[in-house]
């Protein structure tokens, strides 16, 4: 396994993927390796479609570039389901990011639990709970232990996806790590990270609840994010600065802290330029940066 160190990547291509004249995937690699990034989140959000020896491929020219790819598992994972073969359905559906993810040379599956729906956000949680017990013996019993499943944080209200609820997820199994969406926290809360110290109790919660590597070496998704009273409504880029959060305190108190996150963008149409941004905050804001 590859020595661990805080990433900047991105989920999917930029616009900027076609105009430098990139075509398919097996281009991911130069692309990423050309913008300054080292890593990246391959979306499987409409289901899992990439061959796995497509992925194989693509590894070996990611590890000559020291490019770590993550997976994104299907939106439609309902970890929560009142409807027991959605559950179930949401085990395979992991299973199969798993082993994408694993002949992408990757270690990290991302997915969102799923809604409340017509029941109790304790009741909807508990039903995520165990769906996700199954979901970890599965990819023990599959040979994927050596994947881990990250749980997001989400940016609707309606949605099981709180701070609170995603750190309850990790505490099924050691190996689960947040991934941590600080634009779908700030749509959630309403403009909740404002400041520094926003930041701060995030990542101090993070702290407080896992106690372990997980809580300096979680994932992280960002962008700005414009919400409704109903919480996230559209992801714009960083140039768009009427909707928040922004990401340069973040950046100081990740180099203050010395954390190691894999930190993906997603903002909509610019995650790589965006991405080589925050990478230079962090460079300007890290004490160890000229060693």
């Amino acid at each position: 396994m590859r020595e661990w160190k805080i990433r900047f990547g991105t989920a999917g291509t930029s616009d900027s993927f076609a105009a430098q004249g990139y075509k398919t995937s097996l281009d991911i690699p130069a692309y990423t390796a050309r913008m300054g990034l080292n890593a990246f989140e391959y979306q499987c959000g409409r289901g899992v479609r990439l061959g796995l020896d497509k992925a194989r491929q693509m590894a070996a020219d990611a590890a000559a570039q020291d490019i770590l790819f993550s997976v994104h598992a299907p939106y439609y994972i309902s970890m929560s389901s009142l409807e027991e073969d959605k559950r179930l359905n949401s085990v395979n559906y992991l299973l199969q990011s798993a082993a994408v993810c694993k002949a992408l040379g990757g270690q990290r599956v991302i997915f969102h639990s799923g809604s409340c729906g017509r029941q109790s956000r304790e009741a909807a949680l508990e039903k995520a709970l165990d769906t996700l017990r199954r979901a970890q013996a599965a990819l023990d019993e599959a040979g994927f232990s050596d994947i881990t499943l990250c749980p997001e944080t989400m940016g609707k209200i309606g949605q099981l996806g709180t701070l609170d609820e995603v750190l309850a997820l990790c505490r099924v199994d050691r190996r689960i790590t947040p991934c941590i969406d600080f634009g779908h926290l700030n749509a959630r809360t309403l403009g909740g990270i404002a400041s520094k110290a926003d930041y701060a109790a995030i990542l101090d919660r993070m702290e407080e609840a896992l106690g372990d590597a997980r809580a300096r070496q979680f994932q992280v998704h960002f962008s700005r994010i414009e919400y409704t009273a109903g919480g996230e409504k559209r992801h714009w880029t960083f140039a768009e600065t009427q909707f928040g959060p922004e990401p340069q305190p973040l950046m100081e108190l990740l180099a203050e802290r010395r954390l190691e996150p894999v930190i993906i963008c997603e903002s909509a149409g610019t995650q790589a330029e965006d991405a080589r941004t925050m990478a230079e905050m962090y460079g300007r804001a890290n004490p160890l940066r000229q060693r």
